[in-house]
Formats: C-alpha cells, sequence, structure tokens
C-alpha cells in the first residue's frame, strides 16, 4: 500500500514538473513570438516609410517633369504667337498690296473705257464717212467681207484636205508595207511543194512480182483495199503509187513499206496490213491537228474539228501543204490585228479554219468556203469566226477588221515566192523578165518589181516626160506584160516623175 503510494506521489511530482517546465516554456515562447511581432511591426514601419519616401522622391520627379513640359509648352506657344503675328503682318502688307492694285484696276478700266468710248465714237464718224465714199451700208459691207472670208477659207480648206489626203495615204502606205514586211519576216514557216504521186522504193526488182502476185491478185487487193493505183513500170527497183486523195495515197505507201519490210505478201496480209496502216494514219492525222491547235495556241477545239484539221496534213493547193498554209495565216492573222488593235484570239482562229473545208471537198458537193462554213456551224463556231471564213476569198463582203485581216493573211501566204507551186528559180525569172519589158523603154532611170511581182515601180528621167507622157508609159508597159508574160492575177504599173532643184547658199 505504501509503495504504491509513493509511486503515485512520485508520479504527481513528476506530472507537476513536467506541466511547470511546460508552462516555462509557454512562457519563453509567448515572448519570443511578442518579440518577433514587435520586429514584425518595426519593419512594417521601415517599410512604410521607406515607400513614402520613394512615393514622395517619384512624385517630386514626375512633378518636376510636368513642369517642365509645361514650360516647354509655353515656350512653343509663345513662338507660335510670335509666328502667327509675323503672318499677319505679312498678310495685312499683301491685302494693302492688293488693294492699291485693284484701285489702280479700277483706275485703268475707266481710263479703258473712256478710251472705248472716244475709239466707238471716232470708228462710228469714220463708218459714216466711209459709207458716204463708198456709196454702201455698213451692213452690205460687212455682207461682202464675210462672203470673200468664206471663199478664201472654203480654199484653204480644200487645200487642206487634198494635204492631209495625200499625207495620210503616204503615211498609211508606209505604215501598212512597214508592218506587213515585219510580220513576213517574223512569221517564216516552211513549205513543202507535193505532187499527187509518190514513190515507194523497193530492195530489188524482183519485189515487183511478188507486189503484182499470181494472175495479179495482190496488187488489185491493194488498189481495191486502198483505192489508188499501183504503177509498176520499166522503172528501176521503184513503185509509182498515184491518187488525188493524199490520206489513201498515204496509206498505201505505209502499207506498202510495211508488206516489203515484212516479205509477206498476199490478200490476208494486204488487207490485215492496210487496216493497220489506216489506224496509223488516223492517228497521224488527229496528233497533226492537235498540234497545229497547240502552235497556234488555239484551246477548246472539238476533236472531230481536230481530226479534220490533221487531214490538211495529207492536202495540198496547188502544191501548197494546205494545214501549214493555214497555220501561217493565223500567226499572219494574229499578228496584224496584234498591230491594229483587233481581236488577236479571233484572227489566229479564223485564220487556222479559214480552209477546213478543204479538208472534205474532194469526197463532197460544194466549194471549200461552203463546206467550211458548214463545217464551222456544225461545231459551234462564233459568227465571226464563219464570217471570216466565208469572206476570206471575196464570196462575202468583209464586214469586220478580223476577216480583212485574215483575207489579207491568206493572200500574203499564198502570194510569197515559194508557196505555191513556182519554184523560187522560176519566180526569180518572172522578175527579171518583167524587169527587162520595162527597161527596154526609152528613158527609163531605174525600174524595181516589187510585192512578190505584183507591181512593178517604174522611175524615169524627169526632162523626158510630162504627165500625159508618164501616164501613155504606164499604159504601154502593161500592154506588152500582158501579151509577153503568164502570170497568176494582175501586176500594178506605178510610173514615178521626179524633179529635184538645188542650190546652194553662199
Amino acid at each position: 500500500m505504501n509503495l504504491f503510494m509513493t509511486v503515485g506521489i512520485v508520479l504527481l511530482v513528476i506530472l507537476v514538473f513536467v506541466i511547470v517546465l511546460q508552462h516555462v516554456k509557454y512562457n519563453e515562447l509567448k515572448k519570443d513570438s511578442q518579440k518577433n511581432q514587435d520586429d514584425l511591426k518595426q519593419k512594417e514601419n521601415l517599410l512604410l516609410k521607406e515607400a513614402m519616401v520613394k512615393a514622395k522622391d517619384a512624385l517630386q520627379t514626375e512633378r518636376e517633369q510636368l513642369n517642365e513640359e509645361e514650360r516647354e509648352r509655353r515656350q512653343e506657344l509663345s513662338r507660335q504667337e510670335t509666328k502667327l503675328a509675323q503672318r499677319e503682318d505679312v498678310l495685312e502688307n499683301k491685302i494693302q498690296e492688293v488693294t492699291d492694285k485693284e484701285n489702280e484696276v479700277h483706275k485703268k478700266m475707266d481710263e479703258l473705257l473712256e478710251a472705248e468710248n472716244n475709239l466707238s465714237e471716232l470708228i462710228h464718224r469714220q463708218t459714216i464717212e466711209l459709207e458716204k465714199i463708198s456709196g454702201m451700208s455698213s451692213e452690205d459691207a460687212k455682207n461682202m467681207l464675210l462672203e470673200q472670208i468664206k471663199k478664201d477659207l472654203e480654199q484653204e480648206r480644200l487645200q487642206l484636205i487634198r494635204d492631209n489626203e495625200a499625207k495620210i495615204k503616204e503615211t498609211a502606205t508606209e505604215q501598212s508595207q512597214e508592218i506587213l514586211s515585219t510580220i513576213m519576216q517574223r512569221c517564216v514557216i516552211d513549205q513543202v511543194v507535193e505532187s499527187t504521186v509518190s514513190v515507194v522504193s523497193l530492195p530489188s526488182d524482183e519485189m515487183k512480182g511478188r507486189i503484182i502476185g499470181r494472175e495479179g491478185r495482190n496488187i488489185r487487193a491493194l488498189e481495191t483495199l486502198t483505192g489508188v493505183d499501183f504503177i509498176i513500170d520499166d522503172t528501176p527497183e521503184a513503185v509509182v503509187l498515184s491518187s488525188f486523195d493524199p490520206v489513201r495515197r498515204e496509206i498505201a505507201k505505209l502499207a506498202l513499206e510495211k508488206l516489203i519490210s515484212d516479205g509477206r505478201i498476199h490478200p490476208v496480209r494486204i488487207e490485215e496490213t492496210v487496216a493497220k496502216a489506216k489506224e496509223e494514219v488516223e492517228k497521224k492525222i488527229y496528233t497533226e491537228g492537235e498540234n497545229a491547235a497547240l502552235d497556234m495556241g488555239i484551246m477548246g477545239l472539238n476533236k472531230e474539228l481536230l481530226k479534220l484539221l490533221g487531214r490538211l496534213y495529207y492536202r495540198t493547193s496547188y502544191g501548197q501543204n494546205v494545214l501549214k498554209h493555214s497555220l501561217e495565216v493565223g500567226h499572219i492573222a494574229g499578228m496584224l490585228a496584234s498591230e491594229l488593235g483587233a481581236n488577236v484570239n479571233v484572227a489566229k482562229r479564223a485564220g487556222l479554219l479559214h480552209d477546213i473545208g478543204k479538208a472534205v471537198d474532194q469526197t463532197q458537193e460544194g466549194t471549200h468556203i461552203q463546206l467550211g462554213v458548214e463545217i464551222a456551224n456544225k461545231f459551234g463556231e462564233k459568227m465571226e469566226i464563219i464570217h471570216a471564213i466565208e469572206a476570206h476569198h471575196d464570196d462575202v463582203t468583209a464586214n469586220t477588221i478580223e476577216a480583212v485581216l485574215v483575207k489579207m493573211a491568206d493572200a500574203i501566204s499564198a502570194g510569197r515566192p515559194g508557196a505555191r507551186r513556182d519554184t523560187l528559180e522560176i519566180y526569180v525569172k518572172r522578175l527579171q523578165k518583167i524587169e527587162e519589158i520595162v527597161n527596154s523603154f526609152n528613158g527609163i532611170k531605174q525600174s524595181f518589181a516589187v510585192q512578190a511581182g505584183r507591181e512593178v515601180r517604174v522611175i524615169v528621167e524627169a526632162d523626158k516626160f510630162d504627165d500625159l507622157l508618164a501616164q501613155k508609159l504606164a499604159r504601154d508597159i502593161a500592154k506588152r506584160i500582158e501579151d509577153e508574160l503568164d502570170y497568176p492575177g494582175q501586176i500594178r504599173v506605178t510610173v514615178v516623175r521626179e524633179f529635184r532643184a538645188t542650190e546652194i547658199a553662199k
């Protein structure tokens, strides 16, 4: 019992000690906390004082800046006021000058009015005197003077019109010649003169018998399937193909070359080879039509129209390849349209399609112009294109500038040297013959055959010819050319008589 009590007392003492110790620690912590709070308050006070000082400094600085800006603004206002005052002084001076000038003007106006009144009175007195002397009233004299002025002006007007017409004609001729020569130089397209026959070379004359076949069955099959005449004669190692249809002739030529290369020549093989040749030629026709459209820069042509265009590759007119001719016409018409401000696309498209009727004129009734108009209508071409097609040979009057340009381009392409069947040598000989005929007359100074032989210009000695003799000479030259030369179209003869007088001032 005593032991329990003793232990209890000890535990109680320990508990009391722990409580006392905790209380002591609590007091110390409380003191530390109070001290920290005091320190924090002191720091807060210090920071607050520092912030107040900085705010005062910033406020002071800003106040000084504002004061400085205000001083500068006041100075600027002062300068502006000074300038305005100076300008006001200047304006007042100018106003005063203007006022003085107005006064002077009014004064001079009064003087002029007075002088005008005096002059009017003087003119009136002189008019009365002149009427008495001439026996005519002022109205009659005025009418007579007006009539005389009208006559003089009419003569001057007519003279100016004649001078301007001559100048315009001269300038227009020079400019048109320059434009045409430039365009013809820019558009250079090779022309190939073709004929109605083709020649196929053979490896040996023995091949002729194989082409003819037993009792002529092979050659009959070839002629029946191609529609071309095969001429096998004494010409060594060659077979001549004759047909007015260039497409058929090309198919026959291609088929015969394939048969010769293959070596197997019999009716069945001939039929197969001709069919393949037709496919290749049809493909070639479409390719040529497509290439022509691309070369011209024309898009949106119907495929059937491209095929017809490609057929012109195998079509000739007077020995001139029609597709090459159409390309040339399109290029020339487009360049002329560009020079003259017309529609370039219409001119080029109409130039390319102007001879499209020649693709079918050998198999259908009608002229190539009628057929071309039908084809253009069928494939939905615009009216300006159709009109240019039907007007390029003057079947109808050309009423658009593009139609006129297509007609001109067609004439240029067909008329230049080497374009048609005439060779360059024949062309040069014809020009030489024209000049020989002209130079055979007396009094000729120089002669020139120009415009592809369609015009000859003759320069005569001025002292040997007057106007009447020059006209007679032109007529005589034209008559001799008609009698002695064969030529397409017509030849214009122009006689030029020039007189120059020159003196030197010393």
